[in-house]
Protein backbone atom coordinates (compact mmCIF):
# COMPACT_ATOMS: atom_id res chain seq x y z
CA UNK A 1 0.00 0.00 0.00
CA UNK A 2 1.33 3.26 -0.68
CA UNK A 3 1.21 6.24 1.99
CA UNK A 4 1.26 9.67 1.57
CA UNK A 5 1.74 11.73 4.72
CA UNK A 6 0.66 15.72 3.92
CA UNK A 7 1.19 17.83 7.40
CA UNK A 8 1.62 21.45 8.16
CA UNK A 9 4.44 22.24 10.74
CA UNK A 10 7.01 20.53 12.97
CA UNK A 11 4.51 18.72 15.45
CA UNK A 12 2.47 17.77 13.18
CA UNK A 13 4.91 16.19 10.53
CA UNK A 14 6.38 14.31 14.61
CA UNK A 15 2.73 13.27 14.94
CA UNK A 16 2.39 11.47 11.09
CA UNK A 17 6.02 10.05 11.54
CA UNK A 18 4.39 8.35 14.94
CA UNK A 19 1.15 7.10 13.11
CA UNK A 20 3.12 5.45 9.99
CA UNK A 21 5.55 3.78 12.20
CA UNK A 22 3.23 2.28 13.93
CA UNK A 23 1.34 1.08 10.90
CA UNK A 24 4.77 -0.06 9.55
CA UNK A 25 4.95 -2.37 12.79
CA UNK A 26 1.81 -4.14 12.09
CA UNK A 27 2.30 -3.44 8.43
CA UNK A 28 5.75 -3.58 7.03
CA UNK A 29 4.81 -3.55 2.89
CA UNK A 30 3.76 0.46 2.97
CA UNK A 31 5.31 2.68 0.56
CA UNK A 32 5.87 5.97 1.96
CA UNK A 33 6.42 9.25 0.78
CA UNK A 34 5.97 12.73 2.44
CA UNK A 35 4.70 16.47 1.86
CA UNK A 36 5.82 18.61 4.54
CA UNK A 37 3.81 21.77 4.29
CA UNK A 38 5.62 24.15 6.05
CA UNK A 39 9.28 24.10 7.17
CA UNK A 40 11.86 21.52 5.83
CA UNK A 41 10.28 18.94 6.99
CA UNK A 42 13.54 17.69 9.24
CA UNK A 43 11.59 14.56 11.02
CA UNK A 44 10.75 13.12 8.18
CA UNK A 45 14.28 13.68 6.62
CA UNK A 46 15.68 11.79 9.55
CA UNK A 47 12.89 8.85 9.94
CA UNK A 48 14.21 8.41 5.80
CA UNK A 49 10.83 9.41 4.02
CA UNK A 50 10.63 10.96 0.61
CA UNK A 51 10.01 14.08 0.18
CA UNK A 52 7.94 14.37 -2.82
CA UNK A 53 7.98 18.32 -2.96
CA UNK A 54 10.27 21.46 -2.19
CA UNK A 55 10.30 22.53 1.29
CA UNK A 56 10.60 25.96 2.47
CA UNK A 57 10.77 27.86 5.76
CA UNK A 58 8.48 30.94 6.00
CA UNK A 59 9.01 33.90 8.48
CA UNK A 60 5.87 33.11 10.19
CA UNK A 61 7.24 29.89 10.71
CA UNK A 62 3.66 28.50 9.73
CA UNK A 63 1.41 30.91 12.33
CA UNK A 64 -0.17 33.02 9.86
CA UNK A 65 -3.45 33.22 11.50
CA UNK A 66 -2.38 34.95 14.47
CA UNK A 67 -2.38 38.31 12.62
CA UNK A 68 -2.42 39.84 8.99
CA UNK A 69 1.50 41.00 9.04
CA UNK A 70 2.78 37.26 9.25
CA UNK A 71 0.46 35.87 6.22
CA UNK A 72 2.02 39.35 4.35
CA UNK A 73 5.85 38.06 5.24
CA UNK A 74 4.93 34.79 4.06
CA UNK A 75 3.08 36.12 1.07
CA UNK A 76 6.24 38.10 0.44
CA UNK A 77 8.48 35.14 0.76
CA UNK A 78 7.37 32.99 -1.52
CA UNK A 79 4.22 31.19 0.01
CA UNK A 80 2.07 31.20 -3.18
CA UNK A 81 4.36 29.91 -4.81
CA UNK A 82 5.86 27.27 -2.54
CA UNK A 83 2.24 26.25 -2.38
CA UNK A 84 1.39 25.99 -6.17
CA UNK A 85 4.87 23.41 -6.41
CA UNK A 86 3.78 22.13 -3.70
CA UNK A 87 0.15 21.22 -5.10
CA UNK A 88 1.32 19.93 -8.50
CA UNK A 89 3.79 17.76 -6.34
CA UNK A 90 0.88 16.30 -5.07
CA UNK A 91 -0.79 16.04 -8.29
CA UNK A 92 2.01 14.50 -9.81
CA UNK A 93 2.39 11.37 -6.77
CA UNK A 94 -1.34 10.82 -7.18
CA UNK A 95 -1.84 10.47 -11.31
CA UNK A 96 0.81 7.26 -10.29
CA UNK A 97 -1.23 6.14 -7.15
CA UNK A 98 -2.84 2.88 -7.86
CA UNK A 99 -6.03 1.65 -5.98
CA UNK A 100 -4.47 0.39 -2.77
CA UNK A 101 -3.15 4.14 -2.05
CA UNK A 102 -4.28 6.53 0.81
CA UNK A 103 -2.98 10.01 1.71
CA UNK A 104 -2.61 10.91 5.78
CA UNK A 105 -3.75 14.23 6.45
CA UNK A 106 -2.32 15.81 9.84
CA UNK A 107 -3.04 19.18 10.97
CA UNK A 108 -5.40 21.48 10.15
CA UNK A 109 -7.70 22.57 7.14
CA UNK A 110 -4.62 22.76 4.95
CA UNK A 111 -3.12 19.32 4.73
CA UNK A 112 -6.97 18.16 4.83
CA UNK A 113 -7.75 20.11 1.08
CA UNK A 114 -4.65 18.53 -0.16
CA UNK A 115 -6.15 15.02 0.36
CA UNK A 116 -9.86 15.87 -0.52
CA UNK A 117 -8.49 16.77 -3.84
CA UNK A 118 -5.73 14.07 -4.47
CA UNK A 119 -9.18 11.74 -5.56
CA UNK A 120 -7.54 9.19 -3.48
CA UNK A 121 -8.96 7.31 -0.19
CA UNK A 122 -7.48 9.61 2.83
CA UNK A 123 -7.41 10.11 6.82
CA UNK A 124 -7.64 13.04 8.89
CA UNK A 125 -5.77 13.79 12.45
CA UNK A 126 -6.90 17.11 13.81
CA UNK A 127 -4.23 18.28 15.63
CA UNK A 128 -5.17 21.99 15.46
CA UNK A 129 -8.64 22.74 16.23
CA UNK A 130 -10.18 21.24 19.91
CA UNK A 131 -13.91 22.24 21.06
CA UNK A 132 -12.04 23.42 24.37
CA UNK A 133 -11.41 26.62 22.65
CA UNK A 134 -14.97 26.91 22.84
CA UNK A 135 -16.44 25.15 25.40
CA UNK A 136 -15.59 24.58 29.13
CA UNK A 137 -14.45 21.01 31.22
CA UNK A 138 -18.53 19.94 30.60
CA UNK A 139 -18.59 20.70 26.71
CA UNK A 140 -20.66 24.14 27.81
CA UNK A 141 -20.16 27.42 25.72
CA UNK A 142 -17.63 29.45 27.37
CA UNK A 143 -19.48 32.93 27.27
CA UNK A 144 -17.68 35.61 24.55
CA UNK A 145 -16.08 32.55 22.56
CA UNK A 146 -19.66 31.48 21.79
CA UNK A 147 -20.23 33.27 19.09
CA UNK A 148 -16.84 31.68 17.28
CA UNK A 149 -19.06 28.29 17.97
CA UNK A 150 -22.38 29.62 15.50
CA UNK A 151 -22.29 26.35 13.43
CA UNK A 152 -22.33 23.97 16.38
CA UNK A 153 -18.36 23.07 16.55
CA UNK A 154 -15.31 24.52 16.34
CA UNK A 155 -14.86 22.78 13.13
CA UNK A 156 -16.57 24.86 10.62
CA UNK A 157 -19.22 23.27 8.06
CA UNK A 158 -17.05 23.17 4.95
CA UNK A 159 -14.28 21.26 7.54
CA UNK A 160 -16.93 19.14 8.33
CA UNK A 161 -17.69 18.01 4.47
CA UNK A 162 -14.02 17.33 4.04
CA UNK A 163 -14.33 15.75 6.84
CA UNK A 164 -17.61 13.69 5.71
CA UNK A 165 -16.86 12.58 2.30
CA UNK A 166 -16.80 8.73 1.42
CA UNK A 167 -12.97 8.47 0.68
CA UNK A 168 -12.23 9.97 4.17
CA UNK A 169 -11.88 7.04 5.90
CA UNK A 170 -11.69 8.22 9.40
CA UNK A 171 -10.89 11.41 11.49
CA UNK A 172 -9.03 11.73 14.56
CA UNK A 173 -9.62 14.65 16.87
CA UNK A 174 -7.07 15.76 19.43
CA UNK A 175 -9.09 15.24 22.34
CA UNK A 176 -12.61 13.01 23.79
CA UNK A 177 -14.73 16.33 23.82
CA UNK A 178 -14.10 16.90 19.99
CA UNK A 179 -14.80 13.66 19.46
CA UNK A 180 -17.89 13.40 20.83
CA UNK A 181 -19.05 17.10 19.57
CA UNK A 182 -17.92 16.12 15.60
CA UNK A 183 -19.53 12.73 16.32
CA UNK A 184 -22.81 14.69 15.98
CA UNK A 185 -22.45 14.58 12.12
CA UNK A 186 -19.93 11.99 11.64
CA UNK A 187 -21.09 9.09 13.64
CA UNK A 188 -19.48 6.78 11.19
CA UNK A 189 -15.68 7.91 10.90
CA UNK A 190 -15.16 9.64 14.03
CA UNK A 191 -12.59 7.79 16.35
CA UNK A 192 -11.65 8.73 20.05
CA UNK A 193 -7.93 7.06 20.35
CA UNK A 194 -5.99 9.76 22.17
CA UNK A 195 -3.50 12.42 21.34
CA UNK A 196 0.20 11.21 19.92
CA UNK A 197 1.40 13.96 21.72
CA UNK A 198 1.84 11.88 24.78
CA UNK A 199 3.38 9.19 23.11
CA UNK A 200 6.91 10.05 23.92
CA UNK A 201 6.50 9.30 27.45
CA UNK A 202 8.10 6.17 29.40
CA UNK A 203 6.83 4.32 32.33
CA UNK A 204 3.72 5.59 34.33
CA UNK A 205 2.67 9.05 34.53
CA UNK A 206 4.24 11.02 37.67
CA UNK A 207 2.61 11.78 40.79
CA UNK A 208 1.21 15.60 41.01
CA UNK A 209 1.52 16.62 44.30
CA UNK A 210 2.14 19.88 45.85
CA UNK A 211 5.84 20.74 46.77
CA UNK A 212 6.60 19.83 50.69
CA UNK A 213 7.89 23.24 52.25
CA UNK A 214 11.65 22.01 53.02
CA UNK A 215 12.13 20.42 49.64
CA UNK A 216 14.38 21.59 46.95
CA UNK A 217 11.10 23.20 43.91
CA UNK A 218 11.67 21.73 41.14
CA UNK A 219 10.86 23.75 37.81
CA UNK A 220 10.50 23.05 34.18
CA UNK A 221 11.68 25.92 32.20
CA UNK A 222 9.85 26.05 28.40
CA UNK A 223 11.68 29.10 26.20
CA UNK A 224 9.99 27.60 22.93
CA UNK A 225 11.81 25.86 19.65
CA UNK A 226 11.74 28.59 17.32
CA UNK A 227 14.52 31.14 16.60
CA UNK A 228 15.22 33.71 16.89
CA UNK A 229 11.59 33.91 18.68
CA UNK A 230 13.17 31.28 21.52
CA UNK A 231 15.90 34.30 22.11
CA UNK A 232 13.28 36.74 23.53
CA UNK A 233 11.18 34.34 25.21
CA UNK A 234 14.39 33.21 27.33
CA UNK A 235 15.16 36.60 28.46
CA UNK A 236 11.61 37.16 29.61
CA UNK A 237 11.61 33.97 31.49
CA UNK A 238 15.02 34.68 32.79
CA UNK A 239 13.72 38.33 33.98
CA UNK A 240 10.72 35.91 35.58
CA UNK A 241 12.59 33.70 37.43
CA UNK A 242 15.04 36.58 38.68
CA UNK A 243 11.84 38.46 40.25
CA UNK A 244 10.53 35.20 41.79
CA UNK A 245 13.85 34.30 43.16
CA UNK A 246 14.15 37.78 44.96
CA UNK A 247 10.98 37.01 46.71
CA UNK A 248 12.32 33.70 47.87
CA UNK A 249 15.69 34.00 48.72
CA UNK A 250 15.92 31.00 51.37
CA UNK A 251 14.28 28.57 49.09
CA UNK A 252 16.34 25.90 47.16
CA UNK A 253 15.40 25.77 43.48
CA UNK A 254 16.47 23.57 40.82
CA UNK A 255 15.54 24.89 37.68
CA UNK A 256 15.67 22.78 34.14
CA UNK A 257 15.66 24.20 30.84
CA UNK A 258 14.47 21.69 27.94
CA UNK A 259 15.60 23.50 24.95
CA UNK A 260 14.58 21.95 21.74
CA UNK A 261 17.25 19.72 19.43
CA UNK A 262 19.34 21.79 16.83
CA UNK A 263 19.33 25.54 19.12
CA UNK A 264 21.81 27.12 19.85
CA UNK A 265 22.42 26.60 23.56
CA UNK A 266 25.37 29.51 24.07
CA UNK A 267 23.16 31.97 23.03
CA UNK A 268 20.54 30.83 26.10
CA UNK A 269 23.80 30.16 28.05
CA UNK A 270 25.49 34.21 27.09
CA UNK A 271 21.74 35.30 28.91
CA UNK A 272 22.18 33.55 31.73
CA UNK A 273 25.33 34.57 32.15
CA UNK A 274 24.23 38.36 31.44
CA UNK A 275 21.45 38.06 34.62
CA UNK A 276 24.66 36.87 36.87
CA UNK A 277 24.48 33.16 36.48
CA UNK A 278 27.35 31.55 37.36
CA UNK A 279 28.69 28.80 35.08
CA UNK A 280 29.77 25.69 37.13
CA UNK A 281 30.92 23.23 34.15
CA UNK A 282 28.89 20.21 32.84
CA UNK A 283 27.30 17.13 34.79
CA UNK A 284 26.56 14.75 31.89
CA UNK A 285 26.44 14.40 28.65
CA UNK A 286 22.89 15.61 28.32
CA UNK A 287 22.89 18.29 30.19
CA UNK A 288 25.76 20.90 28.33
CA UNK A 289 25.87 23.78 30.96
CA UNK A 290 24.94 24.30 34.56
CA UNK A 291 24.75 27.80 36.20
CA UNK A 292 24.44 28.64 39.95
CA UNK A 293 22.74 32.21 41.41
CA UNK A 294 22.48 31.84 45.28
CA UNK A 295 20.18 28.85 46.38
CA UNK A 296 19.37 28.18 42.76
CA UNK A 297 20.85 25.56 40.26
CA UNK A 298 19.84 26.13 36.57
CA UNK A 299 20.35 23.09 34.10
CA UNK A 300 20.72 23.47 30.25
CA UNK A 301 20.42 20.77 28.36
CA UNK A 302 18.60 19.15 25.07
CA UNK A 303 17.45 15.71 25.38
CA UNK A 304 15.83 16.06 28.47
CA UNK A 305 12.67 16.54 28.12
CA UNK A 306 10.21 13.73 29.18
CA UNK A 307 12.78 12.73 32.09
CA UNK A 308 12.62 16.53 33.51
CA UNK A 309 9.06 17.12 33.19
CA UNK A 310 7.76 14.11 34.93
CA UNK A 311 10.53 15.22 37.69
CA UNK A 312 9.31 18.77 37.59
CA UNK A 313 6.34 20.33 40.33
CA UNK A 314 5.59 22.85 37.83
CA UNK A 315 6.79 24.64 34.40
CA UNK A 316 7.44 28.08 33.47
CA UNK A 317 6.81 27.85 29.53
CA UNK A 318 7.01 30.24 26.34
CA UNK A 319 5.99 26.99 24.06
CA UNK A 320 3.01 25.64 22.23
CA UNK A 321 3.42 21.65 22.18
CA UNK A 322 5.54 21.13 25.21
CA UNK A 323 3.38 23.17 27.42
CA UNK A 324 0.32 20.74 26.45
CA UNK A 325 2.45 17.50 27.11
CA UNK A 326 3.45 19.09 30.74
CA UNK A 327 -0.14 19.60 31.52
CA UNK A 328 -0.82 15.75 29.59
CA UNK A 329 1.68 14.30 32.67
CA UNK A 330 -0.85 16.18 35.24
CA UNK A 331 1.65 19.63 36.24
CA UNK A 332 0.46 23.00 35.85
CA UNK A 333 2.11 25.38 33.76
CA UNK A 334 2.76 29.51 34.30
CA UNK A 335 3.01 30.77 30.89
CA UNK A 336 4.14 34.32 29.30
CA UNK A 337 3.18 35.74 26.95
CA UNK A 338 5.97 37.13 23.95
CA UNK A 339 5.75 38.67 20.99
CA UNK A 340 5.32 36.16 18.63
CA UNK A 341 5.29 35.15 15.67
CA UNK A 342 3.84 31.78 17.72
CA UNK A 343 3.91 32.86 21.27
CA UNK A 344 1.63 36.05 21.61
CA UNK A 345 -0.74 37.39 23.55
CA UNK A 346 -3.73 35.64 21.57
CA UNK A 347 -1.83 32.56 21.11
CA UNK A 348 -1.29 32.40 25.28
CA UNK A 349 -5.06 33.69 25.29
CA UNK A 350 -6.34 30.46 23.36
CA UNK A 351 -3.59 28.11 25.37
CA UNK A 352 -5.58 28.95 28.20
CA UNK A 353 -8.93 27.71 27.07
CA UNK A 354 -7.60 25.03 25.29
CA UNK A 355 -5.55 23.46 28.59
CA UNK A 356 -8.24 25.01 31.04
CA UNK A 357 -7.05 25.12 34.91
CA UNK A 358 -3.81 23.44 34.20
CA UNK A 359 -2.61 27.08 32.95
CA UNK A 360 -1.82 30.04 35.23
CA UNK A 361 -1.31 33.21 32.11
CA UNK A 362 1.10 35.84 32.91
CA UNK A 363 1.27 39.02 30.59
CA UNK A 364 3.68 39.91 31.68
CA UNK A 365 7.17 38.89 33.50
CA UNK A 366 6.02 40.68 36.77
CA UNK A 367 3.35 38.82 37.03
CA UNK A 368 5.07 35.59 37.60
CA UNK A 369 5.83 35.72 41.38
CA UNK A 370 2.49 36.48 42.10
CA UNK A 371 0.78 33.46 40.11
CA UNK A 372 3.62 31.14 41.26
CA UNK A 373 2.94 31.76 44.97
CA UNK A 374 -1.13 31.49 44.60
CA UNK A 375 -0.33 28.52 43.05
CA UNK A 376 1.57 27.23 45.60
CA UNK A 377 -0.54 27.95 48.06
CA UNK A 378 -3.59 26.47 47.07
CA UNK A 379 -3.63 23.04 47.95
CA UNK A 380 -6.69 22.11 46.78
CA UNK A 381 -6.15 22.65 43.14
CA UNK A 382 -3.16 19.95 42.88
CA UNK A 383 -5.40 16.84 42.70
CA UNK A 384 -7.34 18.09 39.39
CA UNK A 385 -4.02 18.46 37.33
CA UNK A 386 -3.94 15.51 36.64
CA UNK A 387 -7.65 14.54 35.81
CA UNK A 388 -7.58 17.92 33.75
CA UNK A 389 -4.61 16.51 32.15
CA UNK A 390 -5.94 13.10 30.98
CA UNK A 391 -8.96 14.98 29.96
CA UNK A 392 -7.37 17.66 27.71
CA UNK A 393 -4.70 14.69 26.17
CA UNK A 394 -5.56 11.18 26.55
CA UNK A 395 -3.48 8.07 27.95
CA UNK A 396 -0.07 7.38 26.27
CA UNK A 397 -0.41 4.59 23.26
CA UNK A 398 -2.87 7.01 21.04
CA UNK A 399 -0.15 6.23 17.89
CA UNK A 400 -1.21 2.50 18.34
CA UNK A 401 -4.56 2.81 18.68
CA UNK A 402 -5.04 4.54 15.18
CA UNK A 403 -2.79 2.24 13.42
CA UNK A 404 -4.81 -0.19 14.86
CA UNK A 405 -7.94 1.43 13.51
CA UNK A 406 -6.32 2.82 10.22
CA UNK A 407 -6.11 -0.97 9.27
CA UNK A 408 -9.27 -2.14 9.53
CA UNK A 409 -10.92 0.82 7.90
CA UNK A 410 -8.23 0.67 4.91
CA UNK A 411 -8.89 -2.81 4.83
CA UNK A 412 -10.95 -2.86 1.41
CA UNK A 413 -8.56 -0.57 -0.42
CA UNK A 414 -7.23 -3.29 -2.83
CA UNK A 415 -10.59 -4.43 -4.09
CA UNK A 416 -11.12 -3.83 -7.51
CA UNK A 417 -14.76 -1.79 -6.55
CA UNK A 418 -12.55 0.87 -4.70
CA UNK A 419 -12.27 3.96 -7.39
CA UNK A 420 -9.61 6.77 -7.10
CA UNK A 421 -12.25 9.59 -7.84
CA UNK A 422 -15.21 8.38 -6.13
CA UNK A 423 -16.63 10.97 -3.50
Amino acid sequence: MRLLCVSNGHGEDSIAWQLVRALQERDASFELASLPLVGEGIVYRRAGLPIISDVQTMPSGGFVYMDAGQLWRDLRGGLLGLTWRQWQAMGGWTRLAGRSSVVLAVGDIVPLLFAWASGLPYVFVGTAKSEYYLRGQGGEFLGSHRFEGWSGSVYLPWERWLMGRTRCRAVFPRDTLTAQVLSRWLPDRVFDCGNPMMDGLQGDLPDCLLPIEDEPLQVLLLPGSRYPEVVDNWQRIIAAIDLWLRSIPERAVIFRAAIAPGLDLGLLGNGLQAANWQWQGNQSETISWIFKRGTATLELGAGCFWSWAKAAHFAIATAGTATEQVVGLGKPVVTISGLGPQFTPAFAEAQTRLLGPSIRWAKEPAEVPGLIAALLSDPVAWPSFMQNGRQRLGAPGAADRMADRMLRVLGDLTDSSVTKTGD
